[in-house]
């Protein structure tokens, strides 16, 4: 498996543009293909979670031009009714998202799929997503009692159901969204905690039967989607790796470019400036997505507490943010973030173990973690786990290291972020 050596201390230093928004390429491809009419985006994001939905669509019979390296996507969409059963198991690699959500589309097609993944993906839960789409009309078949890949889908006449997003999940909430476009009578998703509505963005966009009434999100039986021309806004969650690594180093400046500024992902500014960082933004589009310039200029940055409310608009970010609190002057604590246990790899485990392993102080909690801050690491072999956003939140925290930090097995980068070390190199400033 490759490895990835960072030599530290450094800065970040200079102005980028990141890759297009990950949450937002996987519901463009979706929306495309069930839209009646040609969709239209640019800056896609090339990885290979979101050409994973991009092959899925393809094998429904979707006819998807796409100029590889251009991040240029032509959709001809089939509208809610007209995809095609599969000739093969839909493989899905790491891709949770691309589960999730497609299994909210397939509830509403009349033939049978199955839904394979890697090994990782094989062990993440899914019965958040087909209990409730059980109880829609599908049927649904897996690894006990559908909560583990690969799961047998036949959707079928579905009705609207009410449901509580207890787990504030964009993924669960976005799944019976889409399954509720096919439903007779209304859904309803409510939401104590607001998560990412990029989807709730796409249903008004593309002209779908919804609508938000204070925390419940109401969609109903839809007969058309109009498609879209839209260009995806620069990842906010790709971004924090370099926001972080410039907020944590005094002396450090970085303006990012065309990034997404939704207030359903801009938590880890927030958390950031309360630590005592340097941040300004700006907005530039607010159709169809927020999007803007972020400046950060580096600080000594102070300890501060994450709380479960704040999880849904940086859970992405939480790893490169345990960076930043263990240089932090005191204590932080995370808390309410046991959802960062089933992600690609347990994030709180393989955090834990590997800020240990530089040098800092830092104890598992059931739900988080408790940091005290050190005034540097030190250089250390460190593993991946398989998981891209514990890769690259270990190159950020060489910055802060005198000596290296070497990542092991770090292909999984590229399900995220192809151009990370790029661009790590294109800001990196000894």
């Amino acid at each position: 498996m490759p490895s990835l050596s960072f030599i530290g201390p450094g800065q970040f230093r200079g102005t980028y543009a990141p890759p297009g928004d990950k949450s937002i390429s996987h519901r463009a491809i979706l929306f495309g293909a069930l839209s009646e009419g040609e969709s239209v985006y640019e800056n896609f994001l090339e990885a290979e979670d979101c050409l994973h939905t991009l092959d899925a669509m393809r094998q429904l019979g979707v006819q998807i031009h796409h100029e590889k390296g251009t991040g240029k996507v032509r959709i001809s969409g089939k509208g809610l009714q007209k995809l095609s059963a599969p000739g093969s198991e839909l493989y899905l690699g790491n891709s949770g998202t691309s589960m999730r959500l497609l299994l909210g589309v397939l509830a509403g097609q009349r033939f049978e799929t199955v839904l394979t993944g890697d090994a990782s993906l094989s062990v993440r839960p899914m019965r958040r997503v087909t209990d409730p789409l059980k109880q829609m009309g599908a049927q649904i078949k897996g690894k006990e009692n559908g909560n583990f890949a690969p799961l047998t889908i036949r959707g079928g006449k579905l009705r609207g159901i009410d449901f509580d997003n207890k787990l504030s999940s964009a993924q669960v909430k976005s799944a019976l969204l889409l399954a509720g476009m096919y439903a007779e009578g209304r859904t309803m998703v409510r939401e104590a905690i607001p998560s990412r509505d990029h989807t709730e963005r796409f249903l008004e966009a593309a002209g779908a039967c919804f609508q938000k009434i204070g925390n419940h999100l109401i969609v109903e039986k839809t007969e058309m989607l109009l498609p879209i021309h839209a260009r995806v806004a620069g990842d906010i969650s790709s971004a924090a790796f370099f926001i972080v690594g410039a907020a944590i180093i005094p002396g450090s400046e970085v303006t990012v470019q065309n990034v997404g500024l939704n207030p359903t992902r801009t938590g880890l500014l927030e958390v950031l400036k309360r630590m005592g960082a340097k941040i300004e933004t700006e907005v530039t589009q607010t159709v169809p997505e927020p999007m803007g310039t972020i400046r950060v200029w580096g600080a000594k940055l102070k300890g501060t507490g994450i709380t479960h409310e704040e999880i849904p608009s940086l859970i992405d970010e939480l790893p490169v943010l345990m960076v930043a609190m263990a240089l932090a002057e005191g204590e932080s604590l995370i808390s309410g973030a046991a959802e960062l246990r089933v992600k690609e790899t347990d994030r709180i485990q393989s955090m834990v173990r590997n800020l240990k392993a530089i040098g800092a102080s830092i104890e598992e909690l059931p739900d988080g973690s408790l940091i005290r801050g050190v005034e540097g690491f030190q250089g250390a072999t460190v593993e991946s786990f398989g998981d891209h956003r514990t890769a690259m939140s270990m190159g950020v925290a060489s910055l802060a290291a005198k000596g290296t930090i070497t990542v092991t097995d770090t292909a999984c980068i590229a399900t995220s972020y192809p151009a990370f070390m790029e661009h790590f190199r294109q800001l990196s400033k000894p």
